[in-house]
């Protein structure tokens, strides 16, 4: 069976420790050489930057995220031990985990930390498709003889040189597909390099529950169960024609997923429909001028996840929750499309102008879409001629932010 030290690259280990460096971490799979479709996706992103750059924070539990009423956007592994989770309300974190260290995200900096971690993939393959600031799939298929070694090899050392040169660590899943990639690798997290081949793919998810699957969120895992079906090997029995008597026109693909089959290919440019971001108050707000006040550091980090997935935004969304959770969303479009915060932010504060009418607000969100290029951003024009100057100003402003700290450098309606 084909072995690989994950510490030292070395494919000769007939036991337990690596004969090389010593190293227990070992691979072994008998498909080991033969998969090329990886799933790397970062621990903890967030809460990793974070203590590399807090060392003193190494063995406290850490949840980056808002305040009492907001959520959490990532929890390291020392607070996931606790029950804490992405997505929880704060409130809920802090009381699993109360001597928890709460930092606020800086988007820049995860951002410049991502992009350095991609731009390591993308020198091994060109088929590289980001699946969020700290995840991505590779196809690795072709480039052996480049690197002289098969996709295994490589992907361990790249994961030894994302922790050497940024200081992070990285989970990888190697697969024959992009399923049976992201199934692995939620398999062994942190650090971890778990392995699926395509021989064992149906056996091995057979006794999984269906919730496995990716895109099977509750509404559909309901809907399975009222028709006797809560094992992915239930499904996969079913042949084409049942599943779509059964299931409707998905039926046929989601049996063919609960095999480990997928036939999607690695895209580089991925189709996004929008990017947003949103933040839920402390404490209910009616005044317009508090916020506009939070509105525009949403703008900007709207700007960044924009930026980070190489688009622009061509019109605004601006996303209003009522103290009585009554959901009100309103769109306006962009003369052109831009990555810089001042269009989006006037853009959108005309549209909350109309909504602040004294009604009590606990959250609000802002998000672009339809969305462009972001080569297409903020070209010159009659009536806009600044805007080339504006972006150069932006993009100045953020790079000291990701050398410096987030508050390097600010706006004075920051300051508000």
């Amino acid at each position: 069976m084909a072995a690989l030290c994950r510490d030292c690259g070395s494919q000769e280990v007939p036991g337990a420790a690596c004969p090389q460096c010593g190293g227990r971490r070992i691979l072994r799979h008998a498909e080991l050489f033969a998969l090329t479709i990886a799933h790397v996706d970062c621990d903890a992103f967030y809460a990793s930057v974070e203590k590399r750059d807090r060392p003193e924070l190494a063995a406290r539990p850490v949840i980056v995220g808002g305040g009492k009423r907001g959520v959490v956007s990532t929890a390291c592994y020392i607070a996931r031990t606790r029950g804490v989770h992405s997505a929880m309300p704060m409130f809920k974190a802090l009381a699993l985990c109360p001597d928890a260290v709460v930092i606020k995200p800086e988007m820049a900096k995860y951002v410049h930390e991502g992009r350095r971690i991609r731009e390591m993939m993308q020198a091994l393959t060109p088929l590289v498709q980001p699946m969020s600031i700290d995840e991505a799939v590779m196809d690795l298929s072709g480039t052996e003889a480049l690197h002289k070694a098969p996709p295994a090899v490589v992907l361990a050392r790249l994961a030894r040189q994302v922790e050497r040169e940024v200081g992070v660590t990285i989970s990888i899943g190697l697969a024959p597909n992009r399923l049976l990639a992201k199934i692995a690798v939620e398999r062994d997290k942190p650090r971890g390099f778990a392995v699926i081949g395509q021989a064992e793919a149906a056996a091995l998810l057979a006794p999984e529950p269906v919730t496995l699957l990716p895109g099977v969120g509750p509404a559909m895992a309901k809907r399975l169960a009222s028709a006797g079906f809560t094992r992915l090997g239930q499904l996969a029995a079913l042949d084409a024609k049942d599943a779509a008597r059964r299931f409707g026109e998905e039926g046929p693909a989601l049996a063919a997923r609960a095999r480990g089959e997928d036939n999607r290919p690695v895209r580089p440019e991925r189709e996004t429909k929008s990017v947003s971001t949103e933040t839920t108050f402390e404490h209910d707000i009616r005044s317009l001028a508090e916020l506009e006040a939070v509105l525009w550091p949403l703008a900007e980090k709207l700007c960044r996840r924009l930026a980070a997935k190489d688009l622009a935004a061509g019109g605004v969304v601006l996303k209003l929750k009522t103290a009585g959770f009554a959901l009100r969303t309103r769109n306006a479009r962009l003369p052109r499309p831009t990555l810089v915060p001042e269009p989006i932010f006037e853009a959108a504060r005309a549209l909350l102008a109309r909504e602040a009418d004294g009604t009590a607000f606990r959250l609000i969100g802002i998000g672009a879409q339809p969305l462009a290029e972001a080569r297409d951003a903020d070209t010159p024009d009659l009536a806009d001629p600044d805007a080339p100057r504006q972006a150069r100003r932006w993009q100045a402003m953020e790079q000291l932010r990701a050398r410096f700290g987030s508050a390097a450098v600010v706006k004075g309606r920051s300051l508000k």
